[in-house]
């Protein structure tokens, strides 16, 4: 009772993983508005660490640094949102629009503008975006017998 050793993976085994998981992943991606979660999680991003800089680079220091730093982890979290529970995105996206106009005046300028145009653009994405309808059937098309199509008289005037 002999047993022979297992084949050895292929090429195209090895080489399948990675390109299936990159396709799973797009099948999961298009299901979601992915795009929008991510520019509200950079824009949150960059405003919750800049207000890290260093003292030279920083344009306000105390109490707008702490507002930067919320107002960055509201956007990170309302970026999961999007991500995560695409049925909520009118409201998350809402909430990152107004938290991105408000970071303008509480951190730096909103990161240098930068944090504010991209959780702004982000969170408009989520507002606007639809999820994919499914592919229906189509129905054909009736058409009235050429006996049965009305015949055209002319244009009616004399």
């Amino acid at each position: 009772m002999t047993t022979d050793p297992p084949p050895e993976p292929t090429e195209s085994f090895i080489l399948g993983g990675p390109h299936r998981a990159r396709l799973a992943f797009r099948r999961w991606r298009r299901t979601r508005p992915f795009w929008a979660a991510l520019w509200t999680g950079l824009g949150g991003f960059v405003i919750f660490f800049l207000p890290m800089a260093p003292l030279g680079r920083i344009l306000q220091v105390g109490v707008g640094g702490i507002a930067g730093m919320a107002g960055g982890v509201l956007l990170m979290a309302m970026a999961l949102l999007i991500l995560l529970l695409p049925g909520q995105r009118h409201t998350a996206g809402v909430i990152a629009v107004i938290a991105g106009v408000a970071s303008f005046p509480l951190s730096n300028l909103g990161g240098l503008f930068a944090g504010m145009f991209l959780s702004v653009l982000g969170g408009s994405m989520a507002f606007a975006w639809l999820p994919e309808k499914p592919a229906g059937r189509r129905r054909p098309r009736r058409t009235t017998p050429s006996a049965e199509r009305p015949v055209s008289l002319g244009s009616g005037s004399a």
